[in-house]
């Protein structure tokens, strides 16, 4: 690269600083404190002392709702324990009055299938009728 447009970006960013620092200067010292403050100014720091006043009210009633919703769900827990050993106790007087299975379900299914096989190999054994053939290939 040429050392030409180096020079030009050194020099149009010495301009813009001097530029910068001058407008910097007149702005502090275009603020004063012992001037009264614009209409504008002084509806901001209104502005600012009513949000700080809607920010603590905001606070206060969120602590309020999660104290409400803390005994709200400390009642509903409360019935629920109640409704859960009335459901237990309920399950296990059903349980007593049903008599005891044997078997479960899946060997149920189980000794179904097992049944169905041995009524399928007799009916392949009678069907054949109990007469041993010679089987030979036909060619």
């Amino acid at each position: 690269m040429r050392p030409r447009p180096w020079c030009v970006l050194a020099a149009a960013l010495a301009v813009s600083l001097i530029s910068f620092d001058a407008r910097a200067e007149e702005s502090s010292d275009a603020f004063d404190p012992a001037q009264p403050l614009p209409p504008a100014a002084s509806e901001l720091v209104e502005l600012r002392e009513r949000l700080a006043q809607s920010e603590k009210q905001r606070e206060e009633l969120t602590r309020q709702l999660h104290n409400a919703d803390a005994e709200r769900e400390s009642i509903q827990l409360g019935r629920l324990r109640q409704e859960n050993q009335r459901l237990k106790l309920q399950l296990k007087e059903a349980q007593s009055v049903m008599p005891a299975r044997v078997l479960t379900e899946q060997q149920q299914w189980f000794v179904t299938g097992g049944g169905v096989a041995v009524v399928a190999l007799l009916c392949g054994i009678f069907a054949s009728g109990w007469r041993r053939q010679r089987r030979q290939w036909l060619n």
